[in-house]
């Protein structure tokens, strides 16, 4: 334990097990966010998806007044950069060509997941500043340090913290207190109106229905089903999954009151299923799946299933995941994206950062262009 000097005594304590750390006290720091929540660390690490042993051995920054938690930051040491969607393949690549080691690196993020939130948890900048700094130092037996999608406020502290800024693009929907899903749809113009009918009208012609589960509801049954569709999807893009029937389990036991579970059903048969998170505030489109391949299931069982419950729960916000201008047409706004970065190496920094300039920029004609062709009419922009 390091102990750190300031107008508080504060105790660094980096930390492999979230065992070492009360439960309660982490979970006051993430303020409800279930991403943050020490449960779903929890399970990520028990169930082997975020380990050592799969690239992302766990070195949790916390701070301590006594014995009681104070701030937090969920930190990685990572020897890859598969699940994190801010892309530097092209760094650790350029790092090879010149014979230097981009790997091992640190990474502060929710592992497999590009929601956007908070990542130093702490009540005041002081001590998110302490927790960055920390950080700092730890990187510095590594090539860099990376933050990712932390909210635009937090990136600037990071920035003042000597980190570079990078921006990305995702795409939320936003409710506008519509009493129904027609609403919605009334204001969005008349080729993006008549696209989604189509889309749920060809679902619903096809005999498929939807049921909702909530906490509790889902079983272990379902959960085995919808690993089962998660692993195919995979698979079906070349890809190994990155989660398991374990966690998805353990994630049902501990957080069933964030958990929503799109099941579609065919000829009373399970089909194709979606894994949603939420809160009072927002839902997170995460994981999806099917057994097989129907025109539109996709769009119905991860977007439009998830609008009408959003609309139904008065949610104001829903996150549909990384990427995806297939999105905008489906009422899908863009949004912004921040990440932070610091790199050990002064020549690639200077460069990375010259990068960072011309990217930005052209970030910001991109949503400038996607701002063109909203799917909403004039009046409703």
């Amino acid at each position: 334990m390091q102990h750190l000097t300031g107008s508080e005594r504060l105790a660094l304590r980096v930390v492999e097990d979230l065992a070492e750390v009360p439960a309660a006290e982490w979970n006051l720091l993430a303020r409800g966010n279930p991403f943050l929540r020490y449960e779903f660390f929890s399970a990520l690490h028990a169930a082997g998806c975020a380990s050592e042993r799969t690239g992302w051995r766990p070195q949790f920054v916390t701070l301590w007044d006594d014995k009681r938690l104070r701030g937090a930051l969920p930190l990685y040491r990572k020897v890859h950069s598969y699940g994190e969607y801010v892309f530097d393949w092209a760094w650790a690549d350029a790092y090879h060509r010149h014979g230097l080691a981009y790997y091992p690196k640190l990474v502060s993020a929710v592992p497999f997941s590009p929601v956007t939130g908070p990542r130093a948890l702490a009540a005041d900048e002081a001590i998110r500043g302490k927790l960055v700094a920390a950080a700092l130092s730890l990187a510095r037996e590594v090539s860099s340090f990376h933050i990712l999608f932390p909210p635009e406020a937090e990136a600037r502290e990071f920035e003042r913290c000597g980190m570079m800024l990078r921006r990305a693009v995702q795409f939320h929907w936003c409710n506008r207190d519509f009493r129904c899903f027609d609403d919605f749809l009334a204001t969005l113009t008349h080729d993006k109106r008549k696209k989604i009918k189509q889309e749920r009208r060809k679902v619903r012609d096809a005999g498929v229905t939807f049921r909702w589960k909530l906490a509790h509801e889902i079983t272990r049954e379902d959960w085995r089903f919808f690993t089962r569709c998660y692993n195919l999807t995979y698979r079906a893009h070349m890809s190994s999954p990155y989660l398991n029937l374990e966690f998805f389990t353990r994630l049902g036991e501990a957080l069933p009151e964030h958990l929503l579970l799109v099941v579609a059903e065919r000829d009373g048969r399970a089909v194709a299923s979606a894994l949603n998170l939420f809160t009072p505030e927002a839902l997170y489109g995460r994981y999806w799946g099917t057994t097989q391949y129907m025109p539109a299931l996709h769009f119905e069982t991860c977007y439009y299933q998830a609008l009408d419950f959003c609309i139904e729960r008065g949610i104001g916000l829903f996150e549909g995941g990384a990427q995806g201008e297939h999105k905008l047409a489906r009422g899908f706004l863009p949004q912004e994206t921040w990440s932070a970065h610091w790199l050990r190496h002064p020549q690639f920094a200077d460069a990375i950062e010259k990068f960072l300039a011309r990217e930005s920029a052209g970030i910001a004609r991109y949503i400038d262009e996607l701002a063109d062709h909203s799917p909403y009419t004039s009046g409703e922009q």
